[in-house]
């Protein structure tokens, strides 16, 4: 059986490793965090037909982990990569849990027990996990992981709770790091992307204004899983925002940030600000935008029900400055108007939601030197030829999702399958 390596578990990785291993082939696939998902998971809905997101990936996250063909090393990263198509030599390293897998039954009376509260990276620092934790409730697989820079015991050796109340013995706190290697027919890369830091751009006060926080952050607010239960509230005072108001491009089409549009700011600050005023009836929404690029099947309809149906106002300017009111609740939003005769306007808002750029991951350029593989000038692995649009630079590493540039979660699924399918091509024989 030809093996191939998926790096990369959200859904775009997932996807690509379903068709492959219906298709015959054992798939390992590679996920840096204790669980894969990715950042879908911490979405609420998705756009267009604010359909639960957690609905339609946890199916597929257990399909995953389920498939007989499918080996899954999470909480793991690629270390080298040596040989050429169709005989690459994969490292991963596979770093310790400090727990044992084969024990962990997932129950959680560890992490009830554990003394140690960090900020929760899933809830965007919104909340407080244990040294000891689940990355998210339905993670897969369902396994703790003890994070081992901020455990008690392993830096100091002064706890061991979460040992003395596992009655499944699966704690291991002597548990190193290991290597496995995989002999692979192709590589399937799928990264994904992660958010850019917006408090380098000061003047939209993330950072200084308390209720100023990124879209992913009311993503994970909105969540009936989340850290307010779903209900909508500002960070400041807990209270329920009678005006709230995002800010689209911040990094994004910016020659001093990010030239590049991250392709779906417009469409999901529309679908935020849908669910805000169904979770807030009465409540007054504003989108500051630069051009509106709704191009997708039902998109330019969906921006249309928003401003029709729910309200919301959409504001052709792009804020020059954010900045605390008195009391040091909500932002004071400073923009020029539209129009030949614009004139400077600040806007009280309870509640400001900022739209990041979407950027390569961190470690893109170190994973892209291992497979010998060329980056395009943003930093999105290069897909050189448009007659192959999920080949590489190199002969059997593939690339899909965002790892080749921005795309929605539809067409990463399609670019997915088509990137196990060219797989499959390359390494059956039936293409160059």
């Amino acid at each position: 059986m030809e093996k191939v390596v998926v790096i990369g578990g959200g859904i775009a990785g997932i996807q690509a490793s379903l068709d492959l291993a219906d298709r015959g082939f054992e798939v390992h696939l590679v996920e840096r965090s204790p669980s894969i998902g990715g950042h879908m998971a911490q979405l609420d809905k998705t756009f267009p037909t604010n359909d639960c997101s957690m609905c339609i990936l946890s199916p597929k996250m257990i399909m995953c982990a389920d498939h007989a063909n499918i080996k899954l090393h999470t909480y793991s990263e690629v270390q080298a990569v040596t040989g050429d198509f169709p005989r690459f030599r994969v490292a991963i390293r596979e770093k310790a849990r400090f727990v044992d897998v084969k024990r962990c039954t997932g129950c959680g009376d560890c992490i009830a027990k554990c003394p140690v509260k960090v900020p929760w990276e899933f809830e965007e620092g919104l909340a407080q996990r244990k040294a000891i934790y689940l990355p998210f409730p339905q993670a897969v697989p369902r396994k703790v992981t003890i994070d081992g820079e901020r455990c008690r015991m392993i830096q100091s050796k002064k706890c061991g709770v979460c040992k003395k109340v596992c009655q499944a013995g699966a704690i291991d706190y002597d548990q190193k790091d290991s290597v496995v290697e995989v002999e692979a027919a192709a590589i399937v890369v799928a990264t994904g992307f992660e958010l850019m830091d917006a408090t380098v751009m000061s003047q939209y006060g993330l950072g200084a204004c308390k209720d100023v926080v990124t879209s992913l952050q009311l993503e994970r607010i909105l969540s009936a899983s989340g850290p307010t239960g779903g209900h909508l509230a500002r960070p400041s005072d807990h209270r329920e925002p009678r005006k709230l108001a995002f800010v689209q491009c911040v990094g994004s089409r910016d020659a001093h940030s990010h030239g590049y549009c991250s392709s779906v700011c417009c469409m999901y600050a529309t679908k935020e600000s849908i669910l805000a005023r169904e979770h807030a009836p009465g409540l007054e929404t504003a989108i500051f935008y630069m051009d509106m690029r709704a191009t997708g099947k039902g998109f330019q309809e969906f921006v249309s029900r928003a401003r029709q149906n729910y309200g919301v106002r959409y504001i052709r300017s792009r804020p020059a400055k954010v900045q605390s009111t008195a009391d040091g609740t909500g932002a004071l939003v400073n923009y020029e108007t539209s129009g030949l005769t614009g004139e400077s306007v600040t806007e009280e808002f309870d509640m400001l939601v900022l739209c990041p750029a979407l950027i390569p991951p961190k470690g893109a350029k170190e994973l892209s030197a291992l497979l010998g593989v060329a980056l395009d000038e943003d930093g999105f692995i290069d897909t050189p030829d448009i007659s192959r649009p999920v080949d590489t630079s190199r002969k059997g590493v593939l690339a899909c999702g965002f790892a080749s540039g921005p795309i929605d979660i539809p067409d990463s699924v399609s670019q997915a399958s088509a990137a196990a399918a060219r797989a499959a091509e390359l390494i059956e024989g039936g293409a160059k």
